[in-house]
């Protein structure tokens, strides 16, 4: 194995002989990505095949060994850096030292990450951290790899000799295969070892594809990262059947996977007609199924694929040593199955096997482990279709929370921003313009309820509508607030509560003690709020603003001369004391003069130990603003919010813009 470190700034690594030809793409650091690389790769030598760069004799064998070596590189570099992954392709010309070669270079930008290849010592410590076995492909297809470092970028490569099918470079003769390298690379499934399987090679799969599959809440990604991390390491082929949450519905096929990536479309064929019956007792044990035998013959592509295979004679055809070029069979058409279960509930089938095998051709070791993949394959199926019920329930609480739409009020132009932390989950923040009775009165609220979650979109639901109502009945600002507040105090909201906890169910509590329950007796229930209400001015022109600010950011007032101050005086939150008294405000909204409403979402965004509104930051952001539109008010503080820190915002950031005509 060749292996350099450089800081070269146009190759990341040597260059043998003079290039003469190649191609690049930049792909995601997502599962997907190794798919991607194939193709490319293969679209690639396809055309300099077709321009007579390539030597057509000896082209598929390659092409079946670069795709090998690139999908192993790319798939090492999305599961442990997962940053944007660059794929170069490139044909070198012969050289004095090396003959004419295929190099595949795979970059990622965590560098600091290590590339390992050799299997573990057996006299290792156990907390020797364990890798895996992807790069011994590598090894045994490549005529030299390595491993090249620049500032931020990691570059693995890979040098494939052409072995007579690409000509040389100019003067230079081929040269016949050196003494020290190795012999012709054997079919990948003969590198396939089940005995490495066993102890920590187990172990360390198991920990990789925990690790992959706890973060996913999609179970669209869940089945395609269990392909993935199956194929080809433990099998040739896989799919996976999901039964649908409503008793009825027959499974669907979710996703197929196949080492060919042009075999997965007649493998579908093949497999879609009839889902695979396992016995009602059979959780997450391998049982033996009969399957359509899928495959292909030879380099058919036609609609074929799927179809059956009767018979054994495609067995004995040399074309078949090739992965990608051979039939797929098994000697009785058999195939494992693993029931997917989460808890007792059954969730779908996995099903896989292995080409040119006896049966489905895994050993008592490979199914020991699979088992224990395929329970943890339903165990995040289970919470990602928990996390789904959970998001569309709270997606229903949102729409009802929240007005469809801001009502426009005549000589006002209002702008809002409303942004939850959690897009999945019902947040705390709500707001609201509405009118309230005759004489041009308008009345507009934002408020921050404690927690989030069905808590707070108790609280939310319930805090909007009565606002509304006590506005319409014609109470005053301050009237509101007391109101208001003895409501949240009333004992009738822990009857919502609870029954917004049934509905949500067990665990949903924002609580993070093991005590925390839906029946663990009152909880708090405080909010802030800021209430106001806008009548027009006599004469026209500008309204007359009266606002009450319970515990909320204090709304602060900017006027065409780029001052700004304070729009009201701070007063307790609202549900915490029996009894408070509020008070109101009232003040005129000239023509140009802007009001602007937040919440602490906004003022209590944190850069390390800063807060955004620290030395009344909000104040001197929104001065800058002077002569913007309400619509151009709102964009610059969003902007300046999401650019104070790197993190994306930890809280749900909603502000309001009003500013007289």
């Amino acid at each position: 194995m060749q292996q350099e470190t450089t800081h070269r700034s146009v190759h990341l690594l040597p260059q043998r002989g003079s290039v003469r030809a190649a191609a690049r793409t930049s792909l995601p650091g997502s599962p997907p990505a190794a798919s991607a690389a194939r193709r490319f790769l293969r679209a690639a030598l396809a055309e300099w095949t077709r321009l007579g760069m390539v030597a057509t004799r000896g082209a598929d064998q390659l092409a079946d060994d670069a795709v090998v070596v690139v999908s192993e590189l790319v798939t090492n570099a999305v599961v442990h850096a997962g940053t944007t992954v660059e794929v170069l392709v490139r044909l070198d010309a012969a050289s004095e030292d090396d003959p004419a070669s295929l190099v595949v270079e795979v970059s990622d930008r965590h560098p600091a990450r290590p590339v390992r290849s050799e299997p573990p010592d057996p006299g290792a410590a156990s907390g020797e951290p364990e890798y895996g076995r992807g790069l011994q492909l590598v090894t045994a297809l490549a005529a030299s790899w390595g491993i090249t470092y620049r500032p931020g970028l990691k570059a693995v490569w890979a040098r494939l000799a052409l072995d007579g099918c690409g000509p040389a470079g100019p003067g230079v003769a081929p040269r016949g295969p050196r003494a020290a390298e190795s012999p012709p690379p054997a079919p990948r499934r003969a590198l396939r070892d089940d005995r490495d399987w066993t102890g920590r090679g187990a172990l360390s799969f198991l920990a990789e594809a925990s690790d992959l599959l706890a973060g996913q809440l999609d179970e669209e990604m869940v089945t395609a990262l269990a392909g993935q991390l199956l194929v080809p390491r433990l099998a040739d082929w896989c799919a996976i059947w999901l039964d649908a949450e409503a008793a009825g519905p027959e499974p669907r096929l979710a996703r197929v996977w196949h080492a060919d990536e042009s075999a997965i479309e007649g493998l579908r064929t093949a497999l879609v007609k009839e889902p695979p019956r396992l016995p009602q007792e059979a959780r997450s044990a391998a049982v033996t199924v009969p399957v359509a035998r899928p495959g292909y013959e030879g380099d058919t592509e036609s609609g074929d694929n799927g179809a059956g295979v009767e018979g054994g004679g495609a067995a004995s055809d040399e074309g078949a040593a090739r992965e990608g070029r051979e039939t797929a069979q098994g000697a009785a058409g058999n195939a494992l199955a693993f029931r997917l279960t989460a808890g007792a509930r059954p969730l779908g089938i996995l099903l896989l096997g292995r080409e040119g095998l006896p049966g489905a051709g895994v050993s008592d070791e490979a199914t020991a482990l699979i088992e224990d993949f395929a329970r943890r394959v339903g165990l995040a199926i289970g919470a990602a279709r928990a996390y789904a019920r959970q998001a569309t329930i709270s997606r229903v609480l949102q729409r009802g929370l929240l007005p469809a739409q801001v009502a426009q009020i005549p000589g006002v132009d209002s702008s809002l921003v409303y942004e939850p932390s959690d897009e999945g989950l019902a947040g705390g923040d709500f707001y609201d313009i509405f009118p309230a009775g005759s004489g041009g009165r308008w009345c507009f609220m934002l408020g921050d309820v404690q927690g989030s979650g069905p808590e707070a979109a108790v609280v939310t639901g319930l805090a909007r509508p009565w606002l509304r109502l006590l506005a319409r009945e014609g109470y005053q600002v301050g009237e509101v607030l007391d109101r208001l507040n003895g409501l949240l105090l009333d004992d009738a909201m822990e009857a919502a509560e609870a029954a917004a906890l049934m509905v949500a169910g067990p665990g949903s509590r924002t609580g993070s003690g093991p005590e925390d329950g839906p029946h663990d007796g009152p909880q708090s229930r405080f909010l802030s709020l800021l209430y106001g209400e806008l009548t027009p001015l006599p004469g026209g022109g500008g309204v007359r603003c009266t606002l009450a600010c319970a515990g909320h950011p204090l709304p602060l007032l900017l006027r065409p001369d780029g001052t700004v101050r304070p729009a009201a005086a701070s007063q307790l939150l609202l549900g915490v004391v029996e009894g408070a008294a509020y008070e109101s405000q009232t003040f005129d909204l000239e023509p140009g003069d802007t009001l602007l409403c937040v919440t602490d979402g906004v003022t209590e965004r944190r850069s390390g130990p800063l807060m955004f509104d620290d030395s009344d930051g909000l104040a001197r952001a929104l001065a800058d603003c002077a002569g913007l539109t309400a619509q151009g008010v709102a964009d610059r503080i969003r902007q300046a919010v999401h650019t104070f820190a790197e993190a994306p915002p930890g809280d749900d950031l909603a502000l309001l813009v009003l500013q007289a005509r």
